[in-house]
């Protein structure tokens, strides 16, 4: 199910907002994780049970991390989560790879091949995982202390607005805005006005330029140099309000449920140099790897070698 899709703009969305005001403010947790629940299940059925086992494992891992006082079990707590995480996003993403990889090469001395049924990539196993670490992650440096209820820990992890293509929010920035937030009408206002500007970048920007992108590069043989360059830009222009234009729908149906996500985009195709432009497209990819990764290694403190392995 996409934010563009006729049952998730006329079916879905006025259901859920229908069921989530009438339903009181202790309760509307619940229904966003039910509606998440529901509307990742609409298009990986399978996946949901494996993303609730890991959510689930992770939860209690971290919750006895945080128990935890001595400083080696703690960081064993962390590294079993980290490897939990990664291991998946690993596995679903780069197992197809890496078989069809070792099938070639067994081709090559005329061996046999591996028997293997593909692994479908699931919707937003990327964003799933960013944040499943950022949880783990905030909770061992003590910059805030886990959820106690698995059902809040659900809901920061699979919320619907943005597990498909962000933004990632880190675990500190939202953590009390789910367990207690103040709801008001002009954050809904503005979070459906973010929402109908970011539906038109997908639509009628994204779309269209996605279509022209499309008929250009269908007829590679004697295209021009002309058309060859209007193809780059609308496939340039494609990306971007594709991408900046969920973000936006995320933002807007977090603020009409009182949840403020970061900015993911800040005009990047007027950057001057690839640092400006990496620090202005989706914001906080970098912001989490810079965070997460980055700092972690040591940063721009370290020999030059270092730091280009830092950088890769």
């Amino acid at each position: 199910m996409v934010f563009s899709s006729i049952f998730f703009l006329f079916h879905f969305l006025p259901l859920f907002f229908l069921v989530y005001h009438v339903t009181p403010q202790k309760f509307r947790n619940y229904v966003i994780l039910l509606a998440s629940l529901f509307f990742y299940s609409w298009g990986a059925p399978a996946f949901v049970f494996v993303l609730t086992g890991a959510i689930i494992i992770n939860f209690f891992v971290v919750q006895k991390l945080f128990r935890t006082d001595k400083a080696y079990p703690r960081k064993v707590l962390l590294v079993w989560s980290l490897v939990l995480n990664l291991g998946l996003l690993a596995y679903f993403k780069y197992a197809n790879f890496f078989v069809d990889n070792v099938n070639h090469l067994l081709s090559v001395f005329g061996t046999g091949q591996i028997e293997w049924i593909r692994v479908a990539l699931p919707i937003g196993i990327s964003f799933f995982t960013f944040q499943s670490i950022t949880y783990s992650v905030d909770v061992y440096r003590k910059i805030h202390a886990p959820f106690e209820k698995l059902s809040n820990y659900m809901l920061y992890i699979i919320s619907f607005p943005q597990m498909i293509a962000g933004p990632i929010v880190r675990y500190r920035e939202i953590a009390d805005e789910i367990i207690h937030r103040e709801e008001r009408i002009d954050d809904k206002l503005i979070g459906f006005y973010r929402f109908i500007i970011g539906l038109a970048k997908k639509v009628l920007i994204a779309n269209v330029m996605a279509e022209q992108a499309e008929q250009i590069f269908s007829q590679m043989d004697g295209l021009s140099a002309a058309s060859a360059w209007i193809g780059m830009l609308a496939y340039t222009m494609q990306i971007y309000f594709d991408f900046s234009g969920y973000s936006d729908m995320a933002i807007g149906l977090g603020k009409m449920m009182g949840l403020h996500f970061p900015e993911n985009f800040n005009s990047p195709y007027i950057s001057k140099s690839i640092t400006e432009f990496w620090r202005r497209w989706h914001i906080t990819l970098g912001t989490f790897m810079k965070e997460y990764l980055y700092i972690p290694l040591g940063g721009n403190r370290v020999t030059r070698s270092r730091l280009f392995f830092n950088l890769c």
